[in-house]
């Protein structure tokens, strides 16, 4: 130990000496550059060397300069090499030796160099013309000589210096051996020796990483586990922790300097355990130790973890989101949007088409069983999948098609390795494995042990193929998903059932009539079956009845309901009643009705609403009443919207107060628009907002009834209606006045002949001869019974429409009746005849009194059996 001591000490003396030197050498160049700059940059220097005598005018200046400083030589030299000056004089004129064109080009140089009086320390130095270039330089040297005679003192007291620290080092080295005996307890090297590698194996042997810190934040110690983990450089010791190319939140956590415990960080494709501890607490150096365990197994168990409550999640979701609505389709594209892109990239959902009718599928009669593709959710647009309605065909022979028949699953985890997939369309499969799909699930929707479609997950972007835990999630989420497909599939049939029926009870078409041009629309709720219906009516006299009304409520109920009052309102517009008057007998019904469905014990009827309207071609007038139903809209030829003031009346059913009627004018070319309140009303929107959009639908454009309802459905309603929407638009005509003729005829039978003539001249202007026989016969005897039993004035009337009618009006409120008269009678006939020549005969009363009509076909053959 003494021995190490000594020889440390030594070394330190003669290190000393070398330094001693070593400073003196760097204390010369630092002098001669100094002298030499000092005078390249003295003032007339440059001006000198440009001039015709350099040597002149500067070697009195250089031997002044070194004579003051006592420098060995001062030289000042050409751009050439040249010397102009030298303490020398022989040596003026001569090359200077050394690298002076590095002063000149790159800057001061300072080198030992073998000079002209032996070996020197020189410094040269380009002198600068005011415009930047070199106009010489000057070189100035001291002898290495000198140099060492100035550090010859300080030998001896540097040896000194060593002596006494050689003592003051062995006194030290005692006490400190003292001192480490003591604290390691008396071993020896050997012993220490052996500690350290058992201390080194077992740092290097533990399955955690190990970091020791300095306060510096530089690493000073790595075992192998921590390198492994942290994937750390051969060179980390003593290299900072940020410029170890760690993670940034590692290493951010690793040179802050903190306490922490189990800290998460990534490293790589790992997650680390982080724990930080000071090691000055005991007695250590300043710094931090870490420890390092990987946690990445137990991250996959909390990622499995955080997987099955990703899942659960997602069934709950499911529970809310599939089954929203009652349609089929919308809850298998609920399934879709539920499971894509969260569970799968792309999802299909096929269902057979009598599901989608609201039918149970039938088992497949040939080699296929077909599904139509009814819902597609994908992550990407430019999925290869077929598109919703494609009907897909899945073989039986296959396992897809084996599996969905029995009811099963079929995973496919990898798709490109599967020859049963691949052979239902070989092309289709190409595309799919082209777009990266590599993984299929499919799994049947299966209700009440009946298959009525399947659901197929599909996997490109996710590179992990399905698994059993996958198969067993999507059963789970099909499952519910079929419950819901099911009971939208019975609803459907019973939806169907009702929409039957009730188109059943609705027109079916137009009845022909020349009074109006007609277009209707009926839009069913979405929810279900309502009591919304309209009709149009033709009544003699080339006259039409427009009828809209609404039963409340919805359902099979409602839609028979409305059945009935349909067929009421036929039959009480045969009788040629009034609105107002109509609208009283259908009240007395619909109460009648509730009566019966209280006594049955069955759900009263809450009501129900009418409007009925009779346009008359002949006056182009309207007449028109409603029970509690909106109002019509009459659009006039010039575009004006208005809404005419009809008083309201009650509901239907509630009884005791009359209806109101008004007559309106109808210029010819207007547009009547009649509809029910699911038209302008909606939970959104008030009835007035509803009107007022209804108004500027129909304003500002002459269009035909059937664009008039297009444009009207298009502005008012959405995609499907909350509740059934019956429209119905008729442009008004008129009778041409050559179609139309009257006489007034004198309470005398012998005018009787006087009206036939007039009216066989009318008919034969009008090129129907044929129809004069039985046009005579009937006017004769609805004349002569107008002038026998009814009271002054009396009129008569041709219309010439589709039909010939012949109306014969008095002031009489009797009404005819028809008779079969035996063979005494010599009267009672007179209608009988009436009857079997004219197709339709009627009576219809008016303000003054009633009408007796017949109506006959244009150019038919006379009725059989009356000659």
């Amino acid at each position: 130990m003494l021995g190490i001591v000594v020889l440390l000490d030594a070394a330190a003396v003669v290190a000393l000496v070398v330094q001693g030197r070593r400073d003196s050498m760097s204390a010369a160049r630092a002098q001669s550059l100094s002298v030499a700059e000092t005078f390249a940059h003295a003032p007339g220097v440059a001006a000198a060397l440009d001039s015709e005598d350099p040597t002149a005018a500067l070697q009195p200046r250089a031997e002044e300069i070194r004579q003051s400083t006592g420098v060995e030589y001062v030289v000042v030299a050409g751009t050439n090499g040249i010397r102009y000056t030298h303490p020398d004089i022989a040596l003026i004129g001569k090359q200077v030796p050394g690298p002076y064109k590095d002063a000149l080009e790159h800057g001061p140089v300072t080198r030992t160099v073998d000079a002209s009086r032996g070996k020197a320390v020189s410094s040269a130095v380009a002198v600068p013309r005011r415009d930047g270039t070199p106009a010489g330089l000057v070189a100035v040297g001291i002898k290495v000589e000198a140099v060492n005679k100035l550090a010859y003192p300080s030998i001896p007291l540097t040896v000194g210096a060593g002596v006494a620290a050689l003592a003051l080092t062995a006194a030290g080295a005692a006490l400190v051996s003292r001192r480490l005996s003591r604290q390691t307890r008396g071993l020896g090297p050997t012993e220490m020796t052996r500690m350290y590698e058992h201390h080194d194996a077992v740092l290097h042997a533990v399955r955690e990483g190990v970091l020791i810190i300095g306060a510096d934040h530089r690493l000073l110690l790595a075992n192998d586990e921590a390198r492994r983990l942290l994937d750390l450089p051969p060179d980390a010791e003593g290299r900072a922790v940020s410029d170890l190319g760690l993670a940034s939140g590692t290493a951010e956590l690793l040179a802050s300097g903190q306490v922490a415990t189990d800290e998460l960080r990534p490293a790589g494709d790992r997650l680390l355990a982080v724990n930080l501890r000071p090691t000055e607490e005991r007695g250590g150096q300043p710094g931090m130790v870490a420890t390092l365990r990987d946690t990445t197994e137990l991250r996959a168990l909390t990622g499995r973890a955080e997987t099955v409550r990703e899942r659960l999640t997602l069934l709950y979701r499911a529970g809310a989101l599939i089954g929203t609505t009652l349609d089929v389709a919308t809850t298998a594209q609920e399934l879709a949007d539920v499971a894509a892109p969260g569970f799968a990239d792309c999802v299909t959902v096929d269902l057979a088409d009598a599901v989608l009718r609201g039918g149970e599928p039938r088992p497949p009669t040939g080699d296929t069983l077909e599904f139509r593709r009814t819902a597609v959710r994908s992550a990407t647009e430019d999925h290869p999948l077929h598109p919703a309605g494609r009907v897909i065909g899945y073989r039986p022979t296959t396992a897809g098609g084996l599996g969905t028949g029995a009811g099963h699953t079929w995973i496919v985890s990898d798709l490109a390795a599967s020859r049963q997939w691949r052979e239902t369309e070989p092309e289709q499969a190409d595309r799919l494995l082209e777009h990266g799909y590599h993984s299929l699930l499919s799994v049947p929707l299966r209700a009440r042990g009946v298959i009525l479609g399947i659901a197929n997950f599909w996997r490109a972007q996710n590179e992990d193929p399905f698994d059993l835990d996958d198969l067993s999630f999507a059963e789970e989420l099909v499952a519910r998903a079929a419950v819901s497909v099911d009971n939208a599939r019975r609803y459907t049939r019973e939806h169907e059932m009702a929409v039957t029926l009730q188109r059943s009870l609705l027109p079916r078409g137009l009845p022909e009539q020349n009074a109006l041009d007609v277009a209707y629309r009926y839009l069913p709720a979405q929810a279900g079956v309502g009591g919304d219906w309209f009709d149009v009516i033709p009544l003699s006299g080339a006259r039409v009845a427009l009828v809209v009304g609404d039963v409340v409520g919805h359902g099979l109920h409602a839609a028979a309901t409305m059945g009935r009052l349909r067929t009421t309102v036929l039959n009480f517009s045969k009788l040629d009643l009034a609105p107002d008057e109509l609208l009283g007998h259908l009240d007395e019904l619909v109460v009648r009705m509730d009566q019966e469905e209280a006594e049955s014990g069955g759900g009263e009827i809450t009501g129900a609403t009418c409007l009925y309207a009779i346009y008359d071609a002949v006056s182009g007038r309207c007449t028109v009443a409603r029970a509690g139903h909106p109002g019509p809209v009459l659009v006039l030829p010039d575009g004006t919207v208005g809404f005419p003031e009809i008083p309201a009346g009650l509901p239907l059913g509630i009884g005791g107060m009359p209806f109101e009627m008004t007559e309106l004018d109808v210029p010819e070319g207007s547009r009547l628009v009649l509809y029910t309140d699911g038209l302008v009303e909606r939970r959104d929107r008030d009835i007035d907002d509803g009107l007022d959009l209804l108004r500027r639908s129909l304003a500002d454009r002459d269009r035909t009834p059937e664009e008039t309802c297009d444009d009207v459905l298009e502005a008012m309603l959405p995609s499907r209606p909350g509740d059934d929407v019956a429209l119905l638009v008729a442009r008004t005509r008129t009778l041409d006045p050559s179609r139309r003729v009257e006489w007034d005829v004198p309470p005398d039978p012998a005018a009787v002949a006087g009206i036939r003539k007039q009216a066989m001249r009318w008919l034969s202007d009008r090129g129907l001869d044929e129809e004069g026989f039985v046009t005579e016969l009937i006017l004769s005897e609805l004349v002569t019974n107008a002038i026998r039993y009814g009271s002054e004035p009396i009129t008569v009337r041709l219309l010439y429409d589709r039909a010939l009618t012949c109306e014969v009006s008095d002031c009489s409120s009797t009404s005819p009746h028809l008779r079969y008269a035996t063979t005494t009678d010599e009267g009672g006939r007179g209608l009988f005849l009436v009857a079997q020549f004219a197709e339709r005969w009627g009576a219809r009363y008016t303000d003054r009194g009633k009408v007796i009509w017949s109506e006959q076909a244009v150019g038919g053959p006379p009725p059989a059996g009356l000659f």
